[in-house]
């Protein structure tokens, strides 16, 4: 018996393969325990809020379902007629929308390539997907075991209708439905690896290199050199890197280049949000800066002492502030504790009083919200700590080049970076675009991927894909964007690879 909300319970004859009501009533497909249980399992994987719960889910599912990853184009169709749910069968029409796109070639434009993404961030998962629905093989490590970023980003609009085709919404009813469209960073990871459905990925993989092909061709060709040694994942050849771990990158052969400007002290501040009526009512504050808004700092400064030039609020799972710090206020609020030259020994741990930076972040929480934040309780970061910092954004590191190629032993190799590892951006800053800038990579990249695999010559793929992510001016349809460069860029001529 099924008991339906508000209706008497009906009794079911189950004949075959289909049950049927009683009344003679419509068919409806009988549910094997095994996709019963899968079904149940799908749902919490579509509510799972961290990395390793997503991943527990991921993996119970591909086991009940008899599934091994593999290339999205054998995966995806047994995935799909495996799990009939109303909440997978609506995500199954977006991702038939998305993937029925030309250039993906049906899951078969890249099918004959490896692919190999370093890194698990919102810009290592999304180069990640878009493999994937080139037919790629794709496997992803990423060293962490937790998605712990609780910063905001304010979207692009591209990023939304990207987010929102891949069926972000689906994940979450409420993405992007205030006033001011943002996104936690650690909520983008979880929606992107959510989308991943053919891949391998693998937490707590540190990479330590590239291992060269064997000296004898036919044994074997490019490989990681991973921690821990022993992992299965040693043992993965591949065609194409993606180095998307951060600024901190791990991939040799890519020369960078520093920014200076002058000295910037940045700080962060989550508060928890309890989802009061109160707290509801406090307005957003999308940006404002010394220069547009002199009278609020002033005041700012003769009320508190604190002399900032600029902040923004957002709220999200948390209030969510980043402001600019101005130095002589930190030393007369004895948040900095000396006047230190070198930036570095200035906001060192031992230079700072933490409990004298709580408090600066609360007061200018307070003021700048006009006092209307019921409480000032902290977040707890993954340290078990009040969730705020103080760090220094006054440089800029980038990559000369986006990608390279590299040929040993008759082996070629495809490399490329995406995220910070490309571009190091100031994220915390309003008018900078930060992730939403490097999105543009991760999506861009696999343009690169397509020539690469259908055998181009390599100097001409890396001139055509260095021509189309030049400086032009974005066009302003972004439903034209579903692919590449070319697809977005004003490039006065633009040639298909």
């Amino acid at each position: 018996c099924i008991a339906l909300p508000n209706t008497t319970t009906i009794p079911l004859t189950i004949t075959g393969t289909t049950t049927t009501t009683g009344g003679g009533g419509p068919v409806v497909p009988a549910l094997s325990p095994e996709s019963h249980a899968a079904s149940e399992v799908f749902e919490q994987l579509c509510s799972a809020y961290t990395f390793k719960s997503v991943l527990h889910h991921y993996r119970t599912l591909c086991q009940l379902l008899k599934l091994k990853p593999t290339n999205f184009r054998n995966f995806y169709p047994k995935l799909k007629s495996k799990l009939q749910s109303w909440k997978a069968q609506a995500l199954w029409s977006k991702f038939d929308k998305r993937s029925s796109h030309k250039p993906y070639g049906h899951g078969k434009a890249c099918s004959n390539l490896r692919v190999l993404v370093i890194g698990a961030g919102p810009c290592g998962l999304r180069t990640a997907i878009e493999a994937q629905l080139l037919g790629a093989k794709v496997v992803l490590v990423e060293k962490r075991d937790r998605f712990s970023r609780n910063n905001v980003l304010h979207l692009w609009p591209f990023v939304i209708n990207d987010l929102k085709q891949l069926g972000a919404k689906k994940f979450y009813g409420k993405f992007c439905a205030g006033a001011i469209d943002h996104i936690i960073i650690n909520q983008q990871q979880f929606y992107n690896l959510k989308f991943i459905l053919s891949n391998e990925i693998y937490e707590k993989i540190l990479n330590k290199g590239l291992g060269d092909p064997d000296k004898n061709k036919n044994e074997h060709g490019w490989r990681a050199r991973l921690s821990p040694p022993d992992h299965p994942a040693n043992q993965y050849e591949f065609d194409v890197l993606i180095g998307a771990d951060g600024k901190r990158n791990t991939l040799g052969g890519f020369k960078r280049k520093e920014f200076r400007g002058k000295l910037a002290i940045a700080i962060t501040a989550n508060f928890i949000n309890k989802r009061t009526e109160a707290e509801a009512r406090v307005q957003e504050i999308s940006g404002v800066a010394f220069i547009f808004n002199q009278k609020f700092f002033k005041e700012l400064y003769a009320a508190t002492g604190i002399d900032l030039e600029n902040i923004v609020y957002y709220k999200d799972e948390t209030h969510y502030f980043v402001m600019t710090a101005k130095k002589h206020s930190l030393l007369n609020k004895g948040v900095i504790l000396k006047d230190l030259a070198d930036t570095q020994s200035l906001l060192h741990q031992n230079n700072v009083d933490r409990e004298a930076l709580l408090e600066y972040a609360k007061e200018a929480a307070d003021f700048s919200t006009n006092y209307q934040l019921p409480h000032t309780e902290f977040a707890i970061n993954h340290y078990g700590k009040a969730d705020v910092a103080m760090f220094d954004f006054t440089s800029m590191f980038a990559a000369e080049n986006a990608c390279r190629v590299v040929e040993r032993r008759g082996h070629k190799l495809l490399m490329g970076l995406v995220g910070d590892s490309l571009l190091e951006l100031n994220i915390i800053w309003w008018p900078v675009p930060g992730p939403t800038k490097n999105l543009l990579a991760a999506v861009g990249h696999p343009y690169l991927i397509v020539a690469y695999a259908h055998k181009k010559r390599l100097p001409y793929v890396l001139a055509q894909f260095y021509k189309v992510v030049a400086p032009d001016p974005l066009t302003a349809n972004i439903f034209s964007w579903p692919f590449g460069p070319p697809s977005r860029c004003r490039a006065a001529a633009v040639e298909s690879v």
